[in-house]
């Protein structure tokens, strides 16, 4: 029976230097993990103490090479190179070459980061600039795709998860209601008690219908109602998605095989696309009771009210509240959506998501409104 001594004489190390400067050291015998230990001191003193520029190693003696002998090598190998000197390892057998070459030093030696200097208001300013225009740009490519894969929807009912569909719509649509209605009827009454104060001063309390009607329908109903569901919804998308995101279920289906924006997006998007219009519709039957109830307490009929509401609503004014509320539907869906699937790891990565969803759609909201400001300016609506 064959038997191995643990003994150091196993192994041996010597060193020299040659006439053109370079440190050679000769390594004979076996490099194990009971052998290795002392080769390993001697070798990083002979190192440290003569530094060499270019560093030889004779391995023609090593006759036995396993993992702690490869990770002498390595070192000595990592420690030229990070100092920016040669190392050159002659003779060491092909199959211990060939476990040496596994390993690159190169791609163990740290990256230097560079410290940045100290900037100015301006450059703060330009980083900040471009950052937004990156999000920006990535909300625009994000929402493109949705759009894209809702037009493959129509084309292919049958791709559509119905059933998360519904969910989603009683979610966005039959939860929201309640809070929906009690915003828009406050938004009514406060400002029909605002405008009736300083209209009564010329006599014209009588056109505070007209005042509500058009706001409600044209700006205030479709505007109220994006954000009460903003709010609720875009970040529920977010926090939903992110959760998915952190605990790698969205890397599972793209696995097998399915497309997140298709199975996860489109249903809850197109429930967006339905119920918010609703419930615009109904924020604006709720603002003008608001307004119903200060007119009652100024001394006006109930139908004195409607009379009045009739002759100033029109089918166009409704309906460009309407569009606003299915632009609103998008982007709330869109944005909510795409802050979930943008999900960082860590414990604060959904929370930052949903944060995320609500400001960034918030602001998108104000600016397509804007848009469309000036829209309907130019078209006289």
């Amino acid at each position: 029976m064959e038997s191995y001594v643990k003994d150091s004489n196993l192994s041996s190390i010597t060193s020299q230097v040659n006439s053109d400067g370079s440190l050679q050291l000769n390594i004979a015998g076996r490099l194990d993990s009971n052998t290795t230990g002392k080769i390993w001191r001697q070798a990083k003193n002979e190192v440290e103490k003569n530094s060499p520029r270019n560093l030889v190693i004779d391995a023609s003696g090593i006759n036995y090479c396993d993992g702690a002998g490869i990770a002498l090598l390595f070192e000595l190998q990592l420690h030229q190179q990070k100092a920016g000197k040669e190392i050159e390892i002659r003779g060491l057998a092909n199959e211990f070459q060939q476990l040496l070459d596994q390993f690159k030093a190169g791609e163990f030696i740290e990256a230097e980061v560079e410290v940045p200097g100290p900037s100015n208001i301006f450059e703060k300013v330009g980083r900040s600039t471009l950052d937004i225009l990156q999000d920006f740009k990535a909300n625009i490519s994000f929402l493109g795709e949705v759009m894209v894969s809702l037009f493959y929807a129509m084309l292919h009912p049958r791709s559509v998860r119905w059933k998360d569909f519904l969910i989603t719509s009683e979610l966005i649509g039959v939860n929201a209601f309640s809070i929906v209605a009690l915003v828009c009827f406050l938004i009514g009454l406060v400002m029909a008690f605002q405008s009736a104060i300083p209209m009564q001063q010329y006599g014209a309390q009588l056109f505070v219908a007209n005042l509500i009607v058009i706001a409600m329908f044209k700006e205030l109903g479709p505007l109220m109602t994006a954000w009460v569901v903003n709010g609720r919804s875009a970040s529920a998308f977010a926090a939903e998605l992110g959760t998915m995101k952190v605990n790698e279920e969205i890397d599972a289906l793209t696995t097998m095989g399915l497309e997140p924006v298709r199975f996860l997006v489109v249903p809850r998007v197109l429930a967006a696309l339905v119920m918010i219009p609703i419930l615009t519709i109904f924020g604006n039957l709720f603002g003008l009771i608001g307004g119903l109830v200060v007119m009652l307490s100024l001394g006006f009929s109930v139908v004195t009210y409607v009379n009045q509401i009739t002759s100033a609503a029109t089918y166009v004014m409704l309906l460009a509240g309407l569009i606003k509320s299915v632009v609103f539907a998008f982007i709330i869906g869109g944005v909510g959506c795409m802050e979930g699937l943008r999900t960082k790891t860590g414990a604060s990565a959904v929370g930052d998501s949903t944060t995320s969803a609500v400001v960034v759609g918030l602001v998108m909201i104000i600016f397509v409104d804007g848009v469309f400001g000036v829209i309907y300016y130019f078209l006289g609506i």
